[in-house]
């Protein structure tokens, strides 16, 4: 059965499977080998990390975006001994095509920043192939995808990956996936890099991951589980089709369910693992539909759709489950280094919003920067991912503000939000603010609430003294701590604020690199947060105030203003650089003036002359001070917000 016959599927004959493992545990190179032994890609096109197409993953080593790829498995129960490709894989048997099936993978990201990318996956499979690293054991992102998978109930098949590694622990491994409650006989021992074992997976797929349940002979529904953006095709929705077919037609109509949008499509396809037209996709089936819409928001992920012809009715359907929204967790100041580049910046974050829904942006001015954007993020990797992106696709130079979190705060009755520039209402009565800037009078302030997270971190356990520490140091509050062999798991919750200034940086460095953590949002509380400005001759610099909990602003306050006395260039006059929490100064140092030497061509006589020279030059550093202004050069606003 050629790829290309989508109408010929068999329900019973298609596997819809996802890939779940923690960062690095070998998912992509899985990936690769089974498509090699499916013959999914020609030889000479495959690479390491084929679905990775990004640039900034390959370099990373990491996925970040889901990617399908549709696969056709020729199965057979007995492999034809010697039958190896020059690189030592099996290769597929193809002794009977009664026993082709339809495989379709998609590839998740094992970041934690990126796990909505992973329910969305789960959200259109059967299956899920649980791969775990046989050198590093259970992570903290194995416990977090599987406990998304058994929710999504779908089958699992446990893996233990790079068997072939000289410090694989295999029994161990094999010990630690026994006691999640899977049994010894549906492990299955791989090499991913070298091929060993892989045909056991693909047998697997077959034998253990059900077909998909979705009636052939009822309406379409079908659920966008991903979109990306092309240029010529407008927006593309991947979908996964749970009830009916739809087959290309020039009366063909696309139905939105949330958006109420209708829609002309103008191909439908599946992926190989590029875009490949077929015209048609049959029930249980994943595959795209390239609509031509030009406006994203018109083909929501989560939404379901359904399709009609010219002059028949709408068919009335439940909508499937959605997903909830990506919520930024993380907010950046993003400005032009060239202020000429406002537009041009705009336009770039406009396009990439096209294809990252969970990125937001707005415009916003600062007297310091000029304008720039207030953006949201999931987590920083995910900033500096977009950050990197907009440097590399679009040419652009960004200045980035230092990261900080959404309060929630309640303002005293009678003060009116309006009058206070409030403008994010987030419940009755509650506000939001995600910078600084919006920061309100504290005196009318009743109450601040900062979002908290609930933090799993494995690590062996010989650092369990430095991560505590560590952790008690951030605010943390102790849950659990449960031992896993050498392994530790704790678990602690933590203010978001303090876990996006260091605290993954020091976290790997106390334990030489072996944690790994998952974290999820629990829950908002009370905290008492204050804001900070930092003055320079007595003037605000907007760009550089920040909120923090009231206990630490001296302290960050003074490394701050320690740093702008390092960087600011020195005036003909003292200046003075202050942190300040309203009126009240926490922080001051001074930047010395140049002493120009006015008594250098004096050469003996009298004292009193020197005297008045220096006395005049006292009065004129005086008025200069009074009407001088400090222009702080935009290189110490990179130094100080790098730093940050």
């Amino acid at each position: 059965m050629d790829f290309r016959s989508s109408s010929q599927t068999k329900q019973s004959h298609i596997r819809n499977f996802a890939i779940i493992a923690h960062i690095d545990h070998g998912k992509s190179t899985l990936a690769d080998r089974l498509m090699e032994m499916t013959a999914t890609v020609a030889k000479r096109e495959m690479q390491d990390q084929l679905l990775d197409s990004n640039p900034i993953e390959r370099e990373r080593g990491i996925t970040i975006k889901l990617a399908p790829v549709r696969m056709v498995y020729h199965c057979h129960p007995e492999l034809v001994s010697g039958s190896v490709s020059d690189e030592g894989i099996p290769k597929q048997v193809r002794h009977d095509k009664q026993d082709q099936y339809i495989l379709n993978l998609i590839d998740t990201p094992g970041h934690v920043d990126f796990g909505y990318e992973v329910s969305r996956s789960l959200a259109a499979c059967e299956g899920a192939l649980l791969v775990v690293d046989a050198t590093q054991g259970v992570q903290a992102q194995t416990l977090a995808n599987l406990h998304q998978a058994q929710a999504n109930h779908l089958v699992i098949i446990p893996i233990v990956n790079k068997i072939d590694m000289p410090m694989a622990r295999i029994e161990e491994t094999r010990q630690e996936l026994v006691d999640l409650g899977f049994s010894e006989e549906d492990i299955i021992e791989i090499s991913a890099k070298t091929g060993k074992n892989v045909d056991q997976v693909l047998h697997a797929i077959v034998d253990r991951i059900p077909a998909p349940s979705g009636n052939a002979e009822k309406p379409v529904r079908g659920l966008i589980f991903s979109s990306q953006y092309d240029t010529h095709k407008g927006v593309v929705i991947f979908v996964r089709l749970v009830d009916g077919s739809i087959h290309y037609d020039t009366d063909l109509h696309i139905y939105f369910s949330n958006s109420h949008a209708s829609v002309d499509p103008i191909e439908i396809g599946v992926f190989h693992p590029k875009m490949m037209a077929t015209n048609t996709l049959s029930c249980g089936e994943v595959g795209y539909i390239a609509t031509g819409l030009k406006d994203v928001r018109l083909a929501k992920v989560g939404d379901t759709i359904t399709v009609t012809k010219n002059d028949e009715p709408l068919p009335s359907i439940h909508p499937l489950p959605g997903y909830k929204e990506p919520k930024s967790m993380v907010f950046v100041g993003l400005y032009p280094v060239a202020s000429n580049e406002f537009q041009h910046a705009r336009e770039a974050m406009e396009k990439l919003r096209l294809s990252d829904s969970a990125f937001t942006f707005r415009p916003i001015s600062s007297l310091a920067l000029g304008n720039g954007f207030h953006c949201g993020f999931l987590g920083l990797l995910h900033a500096e991912i977009v950050q990197e992106r907009i440097q590399r696709e679009f040419g652009l130079s960004l200045l980035a503000t230092s990261p900080s979190v959404e309060y929630l705060l309640r303002l005293k009755p009678g003060v009116s939000a309006a009058k206070m520039g409030i403008l994010h209402e987030a419940t009755n009565g509650v506000y939001s603010i995600q910078s600084a800037s919006e920061f309100p009078d504290p005196t009318v302030v009743a109450s601040v609430e900062e979002p908290v997270m609930k933090v799993e971190i494995f690590c062996p356990k010989r650092f369990v003294g430095p991560v505590m520490q560590l952790t008690q140091e951030k605010r943390g509050e102790y849950m659990d701590l449960v031992y896993h062999g050498e392994q530790a798991e704790f678990t602690y919750l933590i203010p978001l604020s303090e876990m996006i200034v260091d605290f993954f940086d020091r976290l790997k460095s106390i334990t030489e690199g072996y944690a790994s953590l998952d974290y999820e949002f629990f829950a908002y509380q009370d905290v008492e947060v204050a804001k900070v400005d930092i003055l320079v001759n007595h003037e605000k610099v907007d760009a550089l105030a920040f909120l923090i909990v009231k206990d630490q602003a001296r302290k960050r306050g003074k490394e701050i203003v320690e740093r702008l006395v390092e960087v600011l260039p020195r005036q003909q006059f003292t200046v003075p650089v202050q942190a300040a929490i309203g009126g009240e100064v926490i922080a001051r140092d001074d930047i010395k003036s140049f002493r120009k030497d006015v008594i250098q061509k004096l050469y003996g006589g009298d004292r009193t002359r020197k005297d008045k020279l220096l006395e005049a030059q006292k009065k004129g550093k005086a008025k200069m001070k009074m009407i001088g202004k400090v222009e702080i050069p935009q290189t110490a606003f990179f130094d100080v917000l790098r730093k940050r």
